[in-house]
């Protein structure tokens, strides 16, 4: 085990420092007997957070370890890994949005005001941070009829990010590094979900590419360090056949990011996810499968060139990447330099998280 550690160690360590030639793409299975779903990966990759499955929040590091953090889900970590944010319970078994930082217990952020009643058990639910911890995003409930995108800092608690559609719900999934730019979606009147960016706390809805026939764009996943990158699922709404997910920029606008190949599908809609993004945009990485299902494979974009990653492996240095896998399942997280990426997939005998450490740059 302590040798298994230390290689880990340097590994990770190797994608800290400056590209060599001879740098070499690895694939890290995190603990191969336990079963979790990493969300989120630090700046260098040292510490690593998600979900066990079954339920529980946990963080890892080559030093610990796979650690629970007793909460109910970790969701997000800062670039600097010192705090996570996701959902713990309170007293009560009423859960909601919280923050952990080392050595402390969980910060519980409650909703929109101290007489905010749950849906069902839940209040509240934070899902992305900013760089340096000190601002949290997520979406927050009173009852069941209410579900508004939050953004959290300590000089000014939950301010409802609103929703632009009476009675829709919004939510955000992510923060850019600076922590000015929230993103997620807001429920359009008919019911399906639009990518949208809050600025200063004034939404402004992804539009969708040339040329799209429903003129907007899914659900937005991730966002880059100063909120010039935007990405997220769905490109063209409407288009079954389309499977292609999307990344919005200022100066293009939305640009779709096409799957590796068509899946078919018997039935259910085969949509494909980006999940995350570095900094300069150039390494995007999500899946492509079904909606409401862990049947996917995880996907690759280099300079909007798309891959299935078990393919990309093999071509680059890795030829026995996911050998007896089931499926890949999907990248959840990108490093801000483009060189770590985390997820999770299906071998046999349930689901295990993975690091991709990319080699020469791409």
């Amino acid at each position: 085990m302590r040798a298994k550690r230390l290689i880990l160690v340097l590994a990770l360590s190797a994608a800290t420092l400056s590209v060599r030639a001879s740098d070499k793409t690895l694939l890290i299975e995190i603990e191969p007997r336990t079963r979790l779903f990493p969300a989120s990966v630090s700046a260098t990759g040292a510490v690593l957070v998600g979900t066990l499955d079954g339920g529980g929040g946990f963080y890892w590091m080559p030093t610990t370890g796979v650690i629970s953090d007793g909460g109910v889900s970790s969701a997000a970590v800062s670039r600097d890994g010192r705090t996570i944010v996701g959902r713990a319970a309170d007293s009560s078994r009423i859960e909601q949005a919280a923050i952990w930082r080392r050595a402390t217990e969980w910060q519980l952020l409650g909703s929109f005001g101290p007489s905010a009643a749950p849906c069902d058990r839940s209040l509240s639910f934070a899902a992305g941070t900013s760089s340096d911890g000190r601002v949290v995003v997520g979406y927050a409930n009173n009852g069941c009829l209410f579900s508004h995108a939050f953004r959290w800092e300590e000089s000014t608690g939950m301010v409802d990010l609103g929703s632009l559609v009476a009675g829709r719900a919004s939510s955000a999934r992510a923060v850019s590094g600076d922590g000015k730019v929230v993103v997620g979606y807001q429920e359009r009147a008919e019911g399906n979900r639009q990518g949208a960016r809050w600025v200063d706390g004034r939404q402004e809805l992804v539009p969708g590419p040339a040329g799209s026939i429903s003129g907007f764009v899914g659900d937005a996943n991730a966002v880059n360090r100063d909120g010039s990158i935007v990405v997220g699922r769905i490109c063209r709404f409407g288009n079954p056949l389309d499977q292609s997910a999307w990344v919005w920029t200022p100066g293009e606008g939305t640009r779709c990011l096409p799957a590796p190949s068509l899946r078919p599908s018997p039935g259910p809609v085969i949509i494909t996810d980006a999940n995350g993004s570095s900094d300069d945009g150039r390494v995007i990485g999500g899946r492509q499968g079904v909606a409401s299902s862990a049947d996917s494979e995880a996907v690759i974009w280099i300079d909007g060139a798309p891959s299935y990653l078990k393919d990309y492996l093999r071509a680059n240095g890795v030829p026995d990447a996911f050998t007896g896998w089931i499926n890949t399942g999907e990248i959840t997280s990108v490093s801000p330099d483009g060189r770590i990426l985390v997820g999770y997939g299906a071998p046999l005998g349930g689901f295990r998280g993975y690091i991709v450490i990319l080699g020469d740059k791409p």
